[in-house]
């Protein structure tokens, strides 16, 4: 009895701790315990061989855990999980043959090869492709990711690595999740999924799942649009949300200043030189009065007073002179003529 007990508490010990490093919590990364740092040597660089990479890591995870693909009959039936370990062994060993050609992701990207090619050349493509930085990425290093490149999408996750070429997908935007907190900076988190679905029949359609946040990065690095038949609302990014808050203010903020000559309407009349003026130094057309300078006063009048300080200041015995005359502002005293005056539409 008490060696039943032990073996089921040794055989729960092994499946939880197993689990934990295939799907490593935050405190987990932080000390390193994940199955990439642990078999590093065997793993080798991510950056320089993506798919051989994680060929690898997958199948070291299936040997490191197979009781996770099955948690139900790892943790309730000792026996079967006894078996899972060899049989595990054998699947890895029968995915190694002839370097890897039996694993599943050389198989994926075997329906990806072109004619009297092999997967290692698609292997090779996807492996230049990696090494550039202007790649787009999503999701933590230990987990499920998203990967863009100019001609790849991929999706790594624990035991696969699905790959798809741009050229051949369709992509939809499938649903949405909304957190009131995110385990990364303790604010409300919105994801976004959107469907993969390739025009090659020996590709299976898989799930992109990112931060929101990240969406405008990933649309830019997409040659296919994204559709949204179901009329998704997407969070917008801080910026535009700050933008969106800002102008919302701005609206609910007074409007400008009344007119200070009637006191009704709104200031609606900025006087700005427009009109031409002699160079320092020339002599002033006869007849002409002072030249029009700059006026630096904020909108105080409206059209109509304006126009009737205008007159005010005109020979009232020659009105066929006063649209081509001059008049001081009414708050300045700065000469202005009416190709200077400005209407403000607000």
């Amino acid at each position: 009895m008490l060696e039943t007990k032990a073996l089921l508490l040794f055989t729960f010990m092994y499946f939880f701790f197993s689990a934990l490093l295939v799907a490593p919590p935050t405190e987990f990364i932080s000390a390193g315990l994940t199955i990439q740092n642990v078999l590093s040597r065997y793993l080798g660089s991510e950056q320089i061989g993506f798919v051989y990479f994680h060929i690898k890591r997958t199948s070291a995870t299936l040997l490191h855990c197979p009781g996770s693909v099955c948690p139900s009959a790892a943790t309730l039936h000792t026996l079967v999980g006894t078996f899972l370990v060899p049989a595990a062994c054998l699947v890895v060993l029968y995915w190694s043959q002839n370097k890897w050609d039996n694993h599943p992701i050389a198989r994926q990207l075997d329906n990806l090869k072109e004619p009297e090619s092999n997967w290692r050349a698609v292997a090779s493509s996807v492996n230049v492709e990696f090494r550039r930085i202007d790649k787009f990425t999503s999701g933590p290093p230990t987990g499920r990711r998203i990967i863009v490149t100019d001609s790849w999408v991929i999706k790594t996750s624990t035991y696969f690595v699905h790959v798809a070429h741009q050229s051949d997908i369709h992509l939809s935007l499938s649903a949405t999740e909304e957190h009131n907190i995110s385990y990364e900076n303790m604010t409300s988190v919105q994801y976004i999924h959107i469907d993969v679905i390739s025009i090659n029949k020996n590709i299976s359609r898989f799930t992109l799942r990112l931060n929101a946040l990240d969406y405008k990065d990933l649309k830019e690095k997409l040659q296919s649009p994204v559709r949204n038949a179901r009329n998704i609302v997407i969070r917008q990014t801080l910026s535009e949300q700050f933008l969106h808050a800002f102008a919302e203010q701005i609206s609910l903020n007074p409007e400008v200043d009344t007119c200070i000559g009637c006191m009704q309407k709104q200031s609606d009349i900025n006087l700005y030189k427009r009109c031409e003026s002699p160079e320092p130094g020339q002599p002033v057309p006869e007849g002409s009065g002072e030249p029009c300078v700059q006026c630096y006063c904020r909108p105080m009048w409206c059209l109509e007073c304006m126009g009737k300080w205008f007159a005010s200041r005109q020979d009232q015995q020659r009105p066929d002179t006063w649209l081509g005359s001059k008049s001081p502002c009414p708050t300045c005293r700065a000469v202005f003529c009416i190709l200077d005056v400005c209407k403000i539409e607000w």
